[in-house]
């Protein structure tokens, strides 16, 4: 981090970076690491990252820890950063915490997003960050789809250093419930932000999501009903 971040708060327009959290062991998905899992002819890390990039954020920090080295090799070319965690196996928060303080370019809005949530595009981080832009309160957004909490969360970069040392966790469960005046709940049009792949039972039903999607679009692009 550095004092430039407050440089970004003279822009109406927000800027945003985001970190990735991509240090976890994968221990629901019997054995097989699901960041390196094919999804649409690449590895799931792959995509959703270069969704991420399509949305055009200040600076990408993708979180490594366990298979670190394969995460890495995955992402080769893309304009990311990485950031190690040795403290991967103690919990989420380590992860966040490493993500953010790795942060160096001014933004006024950090996303903290998960590297298994392969069904989001870019359209839908903007949609993230118009709404954080358009809150009539709150310094920490949330998405919602029928009641149904998601990911990514956003929240504003003058959280950073709490969310660094700890006193903020944008991952939390119980963040809207400890923090009720700065949490603002984006209900969501779309279940996308609340689809993630920790089970096979998970990647099952995100593979066969987006065979019907890609096979709908090959209707229309053919001029079928």
């Amino acid at each position: 981090m550095s004092d430039a971040w407050q440089v970004a708060a003279l822009h109406r327009t927000p800027t945003f970076s985001a970190v990735v959290l991509a240090a976890g062991m994968s221990s629901r998905m019997q054995g097989q690491h699901k960041l390196l899992l094919p999804v649409d002819g690449q590895p799931a890390i792959r995509r959703t990252v270069s969704a991420l990039c399509a949305a055009r954020p200040e600076q990408i920090v993708v979180v490594t820890g366990y298979k670190g080295r394969a995460v890495m090799e995955a992402l080769d070319g893309l304009p990311v950063n990485f950031q190690s965690n040795p403290r991967y196996e103690e919990g989420q928060m380590t992860s966040v915490a490493a993500g953010v303080a790795a942060l160096t370019a001014p933004c006024n809005v950090v996303l903290v997003c998960l590297a298994d949530q392969v069904l989001l595009d870019a359209a839908d981080y903007r949609e993230l960050i118009d709404a954080f832009a358009a809150m009539p309160r709150g310094s920490i957004l949330v998405p919602f789809f029928n009641g149904q909490r998601g990911n990514p969360v956003a929240f504003s970069a003058s959280y950073a250093a709490e969310v660094v040392s700890g006193h903020v966790n944008p991952g939390c469960r119980k963040l809207i419930a400890e923090h009720p005046d700065e949490v603002f709940i984006h209900e969501a049009a779309h279940d996308r932000f609340t689809i993630d792949m920790d089970t096979p039972e998970d990647y099952a039903r995100v593979l066969e999501r987006l065979t019907s999607v890609g096979e709908k679009l090959i209707r229309v692009t053919s001029g079928g009903g």
